[in-house]
């Protein structure tokens, strides 16, 4: 409505311009045909007979003008009425009568055709009506077929989004070590993990009814197993976009992957009060998922498989309100959309907390874990990428020493097979984790200021953590197994609350990766280094009472927090005080001493 009335008054501005223009154009042409002489009367009678008929439409001064000329003509007896409605002149030519002033409409009576002044005045209106009316109605016409073409242009755009060959795959791809042009060689570079198989079925869309949440360790391979499940069918039908702890970024990031813009370049916005992008970035996604879910709908009956929208990194949302609300409004879609077979949705996720918010509202979710390689792949996997960097062959002793001191932590071999020194490099990562340990969980002991006593609360709590957990290693029947390799040792999710005392503290420790609570809820350390950095600082001399004495000391310092002294006043002369408890009341009662007969 706003837009045809913004309209409307532009085509009355242009009306009002036109409508001067033409009247100063006519009566200008008028004021010039009284100077002509033409020899044809007929010829110059006729042209001030349309003259005045358009002058008569334009309602202006100059009618009157030619309508006494014409009737001067009409009074002339040598002018006659022809048989075709026109009008001649008989004889020789002569010069044109010279209008009197008896003749002047002014002195004379009023002719009863001649029109009143309020109807030249409701013709002319009508006309301006008509002109109004006329573009208001192509100017609304003209809005309405923009409208429709933005919002068909809008779901092309979407459509298109999800075709084979998605420019965001060979972004995605870029340092991930997959190769650009998939082969089905024995003899590929890419590692094969058991999980391979599932998630190519996922994101292919042979996989439908549920949406998938997978979860592993930071560096286990996750991003380029969906990656290469992505490479194997081109990006059919498959979108992907990484998570942002900022709503406003996932939005333009989600955008991007769907290639819709929010109506950010919408030109019917400058005629609203409030336009579409004037809002919150989950009112933005929300209408997003409305679009996409139309998409799916039209693709569904071409393809007749889903379509697969990929978040990577979810532990990336930060774990407020805003990061709560966002994950619910994302797995209310997903729910909705793998009941219908329109949409999987995949999260991808390094931290224990987005599987527990999750986990409240899920009814079609699959859990996907995802550990390190078996000693076996690992192995192969470091083989695999030392030909491909160095091009030799290792020995298998040396390359099980390097499994001994990283695991199958992908990211770790990757770095190990980069580098000239392999051993050197297992050893400069582990203490590596070691520092970033000892920076954020170190004690202070018993000389510990009060005022750090809060951080030093975490700090021991986590060492707790650590030491049951190598002591426990101590009471384990085997740690390493000549095929699966490294067996870590680990406690239940609430044991590992018991031993710490805390039950908030463990999901910050995972989400620094300290610690990692697997998709089972039990807690271990976040890797094989991890580990070891673990036991040389649970074995250093005096760790034991240094972390009591840093207990002991936070245990004072609460105690003294608990505390409170009361100062006695007045207890002169042998006076005391009398201390009564009652029913919820303590009542103080001052005595003083009897003073002697003598001092009276």
């Amino acid at each position: 409505m706003k837009l045809a009335i913004g309209l409307g008054l532009t085509a009355v501005l242009v009306g009002e311009v036109f409508g001067l223009v033409a009247t100063a154009r006519y009566a200008g042409g008028l004021a010039a045909l009284d100077f002509l002489e033409p020899r044809d009367k007929k010829t110059q009678f006729d042209g001030w007979k349309v003259r005045c008929g358009v002058y008569e439409a334009a309602n202006t001064v100059e009618y009157d003008k030619a309508s006494k000329v014409i009737r001067d003509y009409l009074r002339d007896p040598r002018w006659e009425k022809s048989n075709g409605g026109g009008v001649t002149m008989q004889g020789a030519e002569q010069p044109l009568p010279k209008s009197t002033k008896s003749d002047n409409g002014n002195n004379g009576s009023k002719r009863p055709d001649e029109p009143s002044v309020f109807a030249k005045m409701g013709e002319s209106a009508a006309t301006t009506f008509a002109s109004i009316l006329v573009l208001g109605l192509g100017f609304a016409a003209a809005g309405y077929i923009y409208h429709k073409s933005y919002k068909m242009l809008v779901m092309q755009k979407m459509t298109r989004a999800f075709k084979p060959g998605d420019p965001v795959l060979e972004l995605a791809a870029i340092g991930k070590d997959v190769p650009h042009a998939h082969s089905h060689s024995d003899d590929e570079h890419w590692v094969v993990r058991p999980e391979q198989t599932h998630i190519d079925d996922i994101v292919s869309g042979r996989e439908v009814g549920h949406y998938y949440l997978i979860m592993g360790d930071k560096g286990s391979g996750k991003s380029s197993m969906i990656i290469e499940a992505m490479r194997k069918n081109n990006g059919d039908g498959v979108a992907m976009f990484e998570a942002h702890s900022d709503p406003e970024i996932f939005r333009i990031r989600l955008g991007k992957a769907l290639d819709y813009e929010f109506h950010e370049d919408y030109i019917g916005g400058y005629f609203s009060e409030r336009g579409p992008r004037e809002s919150t970035a989950l009112l933005d996604i929300e209408r997003a998922l409305n679009k996409l879910e139309k998409v799916a709908m039209r693709l569904f009956r071409e393809r007749a498989k889903p379509l697969v929208v990929i978040v990577n990194q979810m532990h990336l949302l930060r774990n407020d309100e805003d990061g709560r609300d966002l994950i619910e409004l994302l797995q209310q879609r997903a729910e909705q959309w793998a009941a219908a077979n329109l949409v999987t949705m995949v999260f991808n996720s390094d931290d224990y907390w987005v599987y527990e918010r999750l986990k409240k509202l899920s009814a079609r979710m699959e859990v996907l874990p995802v550990t390190d390689l078996p000693k076996a792949q690992a192995i192969s996997a470091l083989h695999k990428y030392r030909m491909r960097y160095f091009g030799e062959h290792v020995p298998k002793a040396r390359l099980e020493e390097v499994y001994d001191r990283v695991g199958g932590r992908l990211s770790f071999l990757n770095r190990v097979a980069k580098s000239r020194d392999m051993l050197g490099t297992c050893e400069r990562i582990k203490e590596t984790e070691k520092k970033w340990f000892l920076n954020q969980c170190w004690i202070l002991g018993s000389e510990m200021d009060d005022d750090v006593m809060d951080q030093q609360k975490w700090a021991a709590a986590a060492m707790v953590l650590a030491q049951a957990l190598v002591d426990k290693e101590g009471d384990m029947e085997r740690t390493y197994d000549p095929v699966v390799g490294h067996l870590l040792p680990s406690y239940p999710f609430h044991i590992a609350q018991e031993l710490m005392t805390r039950c908030d503290f463990i999901r910050d420790l995972d989400r620094m990766n300290l610690f990692t609570i697997t998709s089972q809820a039990d807690v271990r350390a976040s890797s094989v280094p991890m580990h070891l950095a673990l036991r040389e600082i649970c074995a250093q001399e005096g760790f034991r009472k240094h972390l009591e004495d840093t207990i002991e000391r936070i245990g004072d310092i609460e105690s003294l927090g608990r505390t409170r002294e009361l100062v006695a006043k007045d207890l002169v002369l042998g006076g005391q005080y009398d201390i009564t408890t009652g029913r919820g009341a303590i009542t103080v009662k001052l005595k003083q001493a009897e003073e002697d007969d003598d001092d009276k």
